[in-house]
């Protein structure tokens, strides 16, 4: 017989990136009674990267009580890249918040999120945030909010949902815009306790349990995350986990936590509705069953969409490797990756036969944040470009994933944008001319035409434009467009750059390194201003002469250098070049450093050639 468990409420919080999801919930904290130092914000985003950057990476959940009911609040992240933390979040809630900026509207993250939480029938509360903004257009966003709604459930009852404006920093919200009596948040946790529908169970059914997120203890060893979908459990309960393979693994309960605010809290005993963390298990994946050994039935997997993006990863192949690292074996790096997608449901990792892996995932920046991660644990590796993978339909013929492209930049530089994005095979699907003398466009493009662009997107726009996409599917295969259209400064020997040696060569192009840097044989050392690569000597010397005439000893005068970060330097190389990677540096080489082998390589119609300068 199916019941609720009225004394608990599972919602997550769904959003495009910066939209303001981790500051509604430090309200939430604040306003809930949970205790918090006054200085600390951004609660939920604990981790380093995560506060460097100002985004959420990975799904964090919490919980606050609220008029004696138990919210369990999970925090997504609003970046495409991670969709598969979305998907593992929503698999354990009953109702979501969908916060949309009251400037921005919504965006194509906004629609991917939606769309997963219609999928699963879950309940909608739509909160436009941030209505204290100059550019603020709450009415015109919550029309788009609705039309969206219409279009990805085609039921008029989606117009029925609650509806909150709200400052998420200020900490208050109402149903009323302009609301001056606003004071707190409180409206929208009644508003959460009244409409979310309790967790659903079924009382005839013994203990179930979906594995929905992993983590790690020094002291308790695999900690299993996920909701208890039927039944309870104890401490040194019998259980099984029933994994992919179907095979029943016996596990005994050594511990049991359920959350309090963003901590753990020990239970002795845990029901069905509740978000707990169970420990007792060292084999098991994202997707697991848990449950009763006398009655083990595996619950569906859950559901990720499959990656689109592959990236080469391989031990440091550079003269310097070893100098500033401390794992630079590939077995260390190979293990490293097989944990990285223990946790990570939305990346796949393969052993190549050639001493290199492969890293499936959603995104270049998805595959750029695991690059990061690495390198700030001691990893030096050596990272290819990523690559767009390809699938064949049921006739045999090449597709290829697409993506709807939404821009947003100054009408003065809209034209550039179209011309740039247009030889990317983009199609203009439509074009909006707002206040503030902006344009909005809509394009569907390949996903390989976005990859090495948004640098380029914020050249051309001066810094003022946005883009913002998310995967639409797989069409037919669009045909060839050129990519990078200048080629690469390559250095012909080891040794260390000379200012004399750069400032002769600055008018072949932009140099990416500065005197005083080590420097090896096939390493890139700048962009070229023509197509092709050419090497050359940044480890010249000025010859010594007897000549005194006035003027000829002048201080050599070289032009800034902005060196490459690890998305730029991803962006930037060629199939043929390679970003080494270490704690301390980010550099870039060809495949094959010896030039010689380069060379056999082109004429065996290999890899492309250098010319010497």
């Amino acid at each position: 017989m199916i019941k609720y468990n009225e004394k608990i409420r599972n919602i997550a919080i769904i959003a495009h990136v910066d939209h303001g999801k981790t500051t509604l919930v430090d309200a939430l904290f604040k306003q809930s009674g949970i205790q918090s130092r006054q200085d600390q914000d951004r609660i939920m985003d604990s981790g380093t990267l995560e506060r460097e950057r100002g985004i959420t990476i990975s799904a964090k959940n919490c919980a606050i009580m609220w008029k004696g009911v138990k919210i369990n609040i999970i925090d997504t992240p609003g970046h495409a890249d991670f969709g598969g933390e979305v998907e593992r979040g929503l698999s354990m809630v009953d109702g979501v918040i969908l916060l949309c900026d009251a400037a921005e509207g919504p965006l194509p993250q906004t629609r991917f999120v939606l769309q997963k939480a219609r999928e699963k029938k879950l309940s909608v509360i739509v909160v436009i945030n941030k209505i204290d903004r100059q550019d603020a257009r709450p009415e015109e966003v919550l029309n788009d909010v609705y039309d969206l709604l219409l279009e990805l459930s085609n039921d008029e009852k989606m117009l029925e949902v609650p509806v909150f404006y709200a400052n998420g920093r200020a900490g208050i919200c109402s149903k009323k815009l302009n609301d001056t009596e606003a004071k707190n948040i409180h409206p929208l946790l009644d508003e959460v306790v009244e409409y979310v529908p309790s967790p659903a169970y079924d009382d005839e059914e013994p203990f179930q349990m979906l594995v929905s997120d992993l983590s790690y203890s020094d002291y308790l060893g695999r900690l299993a995350i996920g909701k208890v979908i039927n039944g309870s459990a104890t401490v040194n309960d019998a259980l099984v986990c029933i994994n992919e393979r179907g095979a029943h693994v016996p596990l005994r309960v050594t511990r049991l936590q359920i959350y309090d605010g963003p901590k753990f809290t020990e239970a002795d005993s845990v029901d069905a509705g509740d978000i707990i963390v169970l420990s007792g298990i060292e084999d098991v994946s994202i997707g697991d069953t848990l449950c009763n050994r006398d009655y083990a039935k595996a619950l569906d997997r859950i559901k990720i969409d499959e990656p689109t993006v592959s990236m080469q990863f391989m031990k440091n192949i550079s003269p310097l490797a070893g100098r500033e690292g401390k794992m630079v074996t590939g077995a260390k790096i190979w293990e490293r990756l097989q944990k990285e997608a223990l946790r990570n449901v939305s990346i796949q990792v393969e052993k190549n036969g050639d001493e290199t892996f492969t890293v499936k995932g959603r995104g270049e920046f998805q595959m750029a944040i695991i690059v990061e991660q690495m390198r700030r644990e001691g990893f030096e590796l050596c990272v290819g470009r990523p690559r767009i993978i390809f699938k064949q339909d049921a006739k045999g013929k090449k597709t290829e994933p697409v993506e709807f492209l939404l821009v947003d930049c100054p009408e003065d530089y809209s034209g550039v944008a179209m011309e740039k994005l247009s030889k990317r095979k983009a199609a203009m699907q439509n074009i909006n001319y707002i206040t503030g003398n902006r344009v909005k466009m809509e394009f569907i493009i390949p996903s390989r035409g976005l990859i090495g662009y948004r640098d380029e997107f914020l050249t051309d726009t001066h810094g003022y434009g946005i883009m913002n996409s998310i995967l639409k599917g797989y069409e037919p295969y669009k045909g060839d467009f050129p990519d990078r259209n200048t080629g690469s400064l390559v250095c012909d020997r080891d040794g260390v750059a000379v200012a004399y040696g750069i400032w002769e060569l600055e008018d072949r192009g932009r140099f990416f390194i500065v005197p005083g840097d080590p420097v090896y044989e096939g390493q890139i050392v700048g962009e070229n201003n023509k197509d092709n690569d050419l090497l050359l000597n940044p480890t010249r010397t000025k010859k010594l002469t007897n000549l005194r005439a006035a003027g000829h000893d002048d201080a050599v005068s070289l032009t800034p250098v902005a060196k490459p970060t690890l998305e730029q330097a991803m962006r930037f190389i060629k199939d043929d070049e390679l970003v080494e990677v270490t704690p301390s540096s980010v550099r870039m080489c060809k495949k094959i450093l010896n030039s010689q082998k380069r060379r056999i390589m082109k004429n065996r119609g290999g890899l492309p050639d250098c010319l010497t300068h």
